[in-house]
C-alpha cells in the first residue's frame, strides 16, 4: 500500500533518474532535437504524468488526483505562454539550435529549485496566515484581466534589461558560445559566455512566471505534494514541448486569452470561498479543460497572419 511519502520518493527517483540519463547519456553532445524526438518525449512526459495521477487516484483518492491534473494542466498552459519569451531570448542572442536543449536543461534544474523554495515558503505562510489565499486570488484575477488586453511582444531588446545590465557590469562576458560552455578563458582571463547569460535570463523569466503559477496552484490545492509534483511534471515536459511547438507557437492566437480566463476563474474560485461558496475539484478541472480546449480550437480555425 503506497502512501503520500512513498509516492513522493517514487516521483523523486523518476525525475532525478531521467535528468541524469538525459544529460549523461541521451544528450551528452550538443545537437538539434528533431520534431519526431520532441513529439515522442512530449507524449512520454504526458503519459508519465497521467500514470502518476492514476497512482494518486488509486492510493490517495479521487479528489487529490483531480487536483493534481488541474494543477498540471494549468502549469502546462502557463509554461506554453512562457515559451514565447524563451524563444525571444534565444533569437535575440542568436543561440544555435544545437545549444537550445542545454540551455533549457539547466533552466529546468534552476526551475525545480526555485519552485520547491516558493512552494515550501507558500505552504508555511498559508499555514500561518490563511487570508494570504485571498491575496493570491486577487493577484490571479488582476493578472488574468491584464493578460486579456495585453499584446504579446514580438521583439524585446534584452540589452535594455536591468538584469542583463547588472550581469554585464559585474561579470566579464564574451559573445562566443565556446562549444556550449558557461565559462572560458580568453587571453588568460576567465570569461562568462553568452550561454551563461541566456540560462540566467531563462531562470529570471521562470521566477517571474512563477509569481502567477504558484498562487494558481495553491488556489487549486493546498497540498504541497500535489502542487510540487504537478509543477515539476509540467516543467519537465517543457523542453520537449518547446521543440515540438517552436515553429507553430505563433499560431496559438487565442492561447493568451484562454490563459487569462483560466487565471481569473481560479482567482475567483478562491475568493468566493469568503462567502462559503465552494466549487468541487471536478467542476474546476472541467472548467479549466473547457477553456483550454476552446482557446486551442479557436486558434486552429483562425487564419495565420501572413
Amino acid at each position: 500500500m503506497l502512501n503520500q511519502e512513498s509516492l513522493f520518493i517514487l516521483f523523486g527517483i523518476v525525475v532525478v533518474g531521467f535528468l541524469i540519463a538525459d544529460l549523461g547519456f541521451f544528450n551528452r553532445k550538443a545537437h538539434k532535437i528533431s520534431t519526431k524526438a520532441a513529439a515522442a518525449q512530449t507524449l512520454f512526459w504526458v503519459a508519465l504524468a497521467l500514470g502518476f495521477a492514476t497512482l494518486i487516484y488509486i492510493y490517495l483518492g479521487k479528489i487529490l488526483a483531480v487536483e493534481f491534473l488541474s494543477a498540471y494542466v494549468t502549469e502546462e498552459l502557463l509554461s506554453i505562454d512562457n515559451l514565447f519569451v524563451i524563444i525571444l531570448i534565444f533569437n535575440f542572442f542568436n543561440l544555435e539550435e544545437k545549444y537550445h536543449h542545454r540551455a533549457l536543461f539547466w533552466g529546468i534544474i534552476g526551475a525545480i529549485f526555485f519552485r520547491a523554495t516558493f512552494i515550501l515558503a507558500g505552504s508555511y505562510i498559508i499555514s500561518q496566515f490563511h487570508w494570504v489565499l485571498y491575496i493570491f486570488g486577487v493577484l490571479l484575477v488582476y493578472t488574468g484581466w491584464k493578460f486579456l488586453f495585453e499584446k504579446r511582444e514580438k521583439h524585446i531588446d534584452f540589452n535594455k534589461n536591468k538584469f542583463i545590465k547588472f550581469l554585464h557590469h559585474h561579470l566579464p562576458f564574451t559573445a562566443n558560445h565556446h562549444g556550449g560552455k558557461f565559462t572560458a578563458h580568453e587571453n588568460g582571463k576567465l570569461m562568462f559566455t553568452s550561454l551563461f547569460m541566456i540560462v540566467a535570463l531563462v531562470e529570471i523569466t521562470d521566477i517571474i512566471f512563477a509569481i502567477d503559477s504558484i498562487p494558481a496552484a495553491f488556489a487549486i490545492s493546498q497540498n504541497s505534494f500535489i502542487i510540487f509534483t504537478s509543477n515539476i511534471f509540467a516543467v519537465m515536459g517543457l523542453r520537449a514541448l518547446f521543440f515540438l511547438l517552436e515553429s507553430v507557437l505563433h499560431r496559438f492566437h487565442h492561447l493568451q486569452k484562454g490563459l487569462a480566463f483560466v487565471l481569473m476563474f481560479i482567482g475567483l474560485k478562491m475568493l468566493v470561498t469568503i462567502f462559503d461558496i465552494h466549487l468541487s475539484s471536478i467542476v474546476s478541472f472541467a472548467v479549466i479543460m473547457s477553456i483550454l480546449g476552446l482557446s486551442l480550437l479557436l486558434s486552429l480555425f483562425k487564419k495565420a497572419d501572413l
